[in-house]
């Protein structure tokens, strides 16, 4: 813990604020990508929101008040850009997110940066009929494996509450598959 409250300290501080920058991207853009690409789809709208997420991040340092880990302070800001851009686009687009996650999925097939086959496409079609809450507990657990304390930190819901929601996503999930 004394280690992240110096780390803070280095990139609250004018002379080392520019490298200890560097270091926190150089450690978590690429987990930070990854959590926001699950939430997102899109490789594009990724990067926006990763973007927006490092900005946030550099102008909030001040106020960070070390109750939880630096990681999942960022995870939680990651997590808020993304549910918003998502709300922002169904807005703009004037459809309902689930029609909006649809439309993402099949626009994976020619996605140069989704490696997936078609199980993998029909899992993530399965994903997107599930409420929000769950497709977020479902993908940070299954594709990311972040524990549910983790979790808890991260979203600020019980560890109760997120195994449940993993659990009827699972079914819902198996539900689907069974049923294609």
């Amino acid at each position: 813990m004394q280690e992240e409250k110096d780390f803070i300290n280095e990139l609250l501080e004018p002379k080392t604020q520019n490298s200890a920058f560097e270091k926190l991207l150089r450690d978590y853009q690429k987990p930070l990508y990854n959590h926001i690409r699950n939430i997102v789809i899109n490789h594009d709208d990724t990067d926006d929101v990763l973007q927006n997420t490092f900005i946030k991040v550099f102008k909030n340092l001040k106020k960070f008040k070390g109750e939880s880990k630096l990681y999942s302070w960022m995870y939680r800001i990651a997590t808020n850009e993304a549910i918003t851009f998502i709300n922002n686009k169904v807005k703009l687009n004037d459809t309902s997110s689930e029609a909006m996650q649809i439309n993402i999925i099949k626009n994976l097939e020619s996605d140069v940066y989704f490696d997936g086959n078609d199980i993998q496409i029909k899992l993530q079609k399965a994903i997107a009929l599930l409420p929000e809450k769950q497709q977020l507990v479902f993908k940070m657990k299954y594709f990311e494996e972040i524990k549910y304390e983790n979790m808890s930190e991260i979203l600020g819901t019980s560890v109760g509450a997120l195994k449940a929601s993993y659990h009827h996503a699972v079914k819902k999930i198996e539900e689907f598959m069974k049923s294609q």
